[in-house]
C-alpha cells in the first residue's frame, strides 16, 4: 500500500520515559527495512484504515488524552451528513470521513431483492458524501457528493452504506463506496477519476465494506462477494486496471488487504473464509495460501516480524501466524508458526503493540492479549465493563489501549501487564468506526458525528 506495515516498538508509560522513547525509535529504525515504503510523513498521520503501520498502532510520539470530555477546551465535534461506519483518516491538517445520506427521492423503478437476501433495498436515492474537516477546528474544508444512487441491496440493521475507509498517499484521496463506485480526489476536493466495478451481492444482503489499499503506485481492491469474487490492482493516478485475479472459492468477507514486503517483493495478504492468501502485487500471482478461517472472515491481517497474522471469529474461532515467505498451500502443515482457537474477533481487527496482540472476542467485550511471537496468552477473558458490543478495532497509542463499544463507551487500558483500566468515557450515538490517534489528538466517529479530543 506504499505503507509501512510493522514498526515493532516498545512504548510504555512506566519506567524511564526518555530511555523508553529512545528504545522505541531504535527498534523502529532497525525493523523499517522489512516494511513497505510508506508515503512521506505517513507516521505523522493516519493515512489508512489500520493506521500508519497497518496494525492499529499510532506513531510512537502520539500522546492522545485518556479522558474524553467533548466540552473540554480544545475539543470539538462535527455533525456529519447522513450516517457512516467508516473509520476516518488524517493527513496533515485534514480529517476525511465518508457518509451515506438518505434523500426523499424515491426510486423510479422498485429494486427487487435477491431471493437469498434477508434485507430489503431502500428504494430511495442516497447521497454518498466525502467530507474534509479542519483537524484543529472541526470546520468543513470541503464536501463532495461522489454519486447519488439507489442501493441495489439492503443492509444489516447494524450496518451503514458508508462502511469502507478512505486512504491517501499524500497526493490523492482514494474513496470506495463499493457498488456505488471507486473515486479518486485531489486533497482539495477535485474529482480525478472514478470507476464502477459493478454491483456486489453480499451474504444475506448484509452490506459492503470495500476498503482499498495502496501498494506504491497501485490501488489494491478486494471484492469478495457471494458470486464473482476477485482482487484487482488499479493505477492510482488514473484508475486503469492493471491486473485482476478471480477468487472463486471466496464469499463475502469485508476484510482489507495487508500490503507489505517479503524477500524483496511487495505482497498483498488477504483474509478469506476459504483461505487466507498472499498475492504478488506486481502481477496478482498467488504466492501462498492457508485454510482454516471461519465464515465471514472480516478481521484484516497484520504483520509481526516475518509473520502474517490472520484471524476470524464468526460462530467459532481461528487465528494463524503464517511466515510471509511461505509458498504453496500450507494448510494444516508445520509451516504455520502458531495458531490460537479461542476468543478471536468476528468484526473488529486485532491490534499490535510491540509483541502484544490485542483483540476482543466475537463482537463482545472480552479482551485477549497474546504474545505475537509464540501465540501464548498474556491475558484471557478480561471483561471490559460497560463496553458491551464492539465492532471497532482497538487502538494502541501513548502507552495505552483504547477500545470503543457500539453504544459509545471507550475504555482505556495500560499497554502492559496487568492491563488495568485507567479511564472510561461515554458518548451518545452508534460507534462502529475505530479510534484514531495522531499527535496529541484522538478522533472518534459515531454514525453521525466526528469528535476530536486533545491533550
Amino acid at each position: 500500500m506504499g505503507r509501512t506495515v510493522e514498526f515493532s516498538w516498545v512504548f510504555r508509560v512506566a519506567g524511564a520515559a526518555g530511555q523508553t522513547l529512545l528504545t522505541a525509535f531504535c527498534i523502529a529504525t532497525l525493523t523499517h527495512h522489512a516494511a513497505a515504503q510508506p508515503p512521506q510523513d505517513a507516521s505523522q498521520n493516519w493515512h489508512q484504515w489500520r493506521g500508519p503501520f497497518s496494525n492499529g498502532s499510532a506513531a510512537p510520539e502520539a500522546t492522545p488524552p485518556v479522558q474524553l470530555d467533548p466540552s473540554a477546551p480544545g475539543n470539538w465535534s462535527l455533525q456529519l451528513p447522513g450516517e457512516g461506519a467508516s473509520t476516518p483518516i488524517v493527513w496533515q491538517n485534514q480529517v476525511f470521513t465518508l457518509s451515506a445520506e438518505r434523500t426523499d427521492r424515491p426510486a423510479e423503478t422498485p429494486v427487487q431483492p435477491h431471493p437469498d437476501a434477508k434485507t430489503q433495498p431502500p428504494n430511495m436515492y442516497y447521497r454518498f458524501i466525502v467530507t474534509s474537516a479542519d483537524r484543529q477546528t472541526g470546520k468543513i474544508n470541503w464536501q463532495q457528493t461522489a454519486i447519488e444512487q439507489v442501493p441495489h441491496e439492503g443492509k444489516h440493521t447494524t450496518h451503514t452504506y458508508a462502511a469502507a475507509s478512505p486512504t491517501t498517499d499524500g497526493k490523492r484521496l482514494y474513496v470506495s463506496f463499493g457498488s456505488r463506485g471507486l473515486f479518486c480526489y485531489s486533497l482539495s476536493g477535485q474529482l480525478i477519476w472514478q470507476k464502477d466495478p459493478g454491483d456486489m451481492r453480499t451474504r444475506f444482503g448484509w452490506g459492503e465494506a470495500v476498503t482499498p489499499a495502496l501498494a506504491g503506485d497501485l490501488l489494491i481492491v478486494n471484492w469478495d462477494a457471494e458470486e464473482g469474487s476477485f482482487i484487482m490492482a488499479l493505477k492510482s493516478d488514473t484508475g486503469e486496471e492493471v491486473w485482476r485475479q478471480e477468487r472463486p472459492a471466496e464469499k463475502t468477507s469485508w476484510n482489507t488487504p495487508l500490503i507489505t514486503e517479503s524477500e524483496g517483493r511487495t505482497i498483498a495478504v488477504v483474509n478469506g473464509s476459504d483461505k487466507a492468501k498472499a498475492y504478488s502485487v506486481a502481477d496478482g500471482k498467488v504466492l501462498w495460501e492457508c485454510g482454516g478461517q471461519t465464515t465471514n472472515a472480516i478481521p484484516s491481517p497484520l504483520r509481526f516480524e516475518e509473520l502474517a497474522i490472520c484471524m476470524s471469529g464468526y460462530r467459532s474461532a481461528a487465528s494463524f501466524a503464517i511466515p510471509l515467505n511461505s509458498s504453496g498451500d500450507i494448510t494444516g502443515t508445520d509451516r504455520i508458526r502458531w495458531s490460537f482457537p479461542e476468543g478471536t474477533p468476528y468484526v473488529p481487527s486485532p491490534t499490535l503493540s510491540a509483541n502484544r496482540l490485542y483483540f476482543t472476542g466475537n463482537t463482545g467485550d472480552i479482551l485477549t492479549v497474546l504474545d505475537a511471537a509464540s501465540g501464548k496468552p498474556l491475558l484471557q477473558k478480561k471483561r471490559l465493563s460497560g463496553v458491551g458490543n464492539c465492532y471497532a478495532s482497538p487502538l494502541a497509542a501513548g502507552g495505552h489501549i483504547y477500545i470503543t463499544g457500539r453504544e459509545g463507551t471507550t475504555v482505556v487500558l495500560q499497554d502492559q501487564p496487568p492491563f488495568e483500566v485507567v479511564a472510561s468515557s461515554h458518548l451518545d450515538g452508534n460507534f462502529d468506526a475505530s479510534p484514531v490517534a495522531v499527535g496529541k489528538q484522538l478522533f472518534l466517529r459515531s454514525w453521525n458525528t466526528l469528535y476530536s479530543f486533545s491533550r
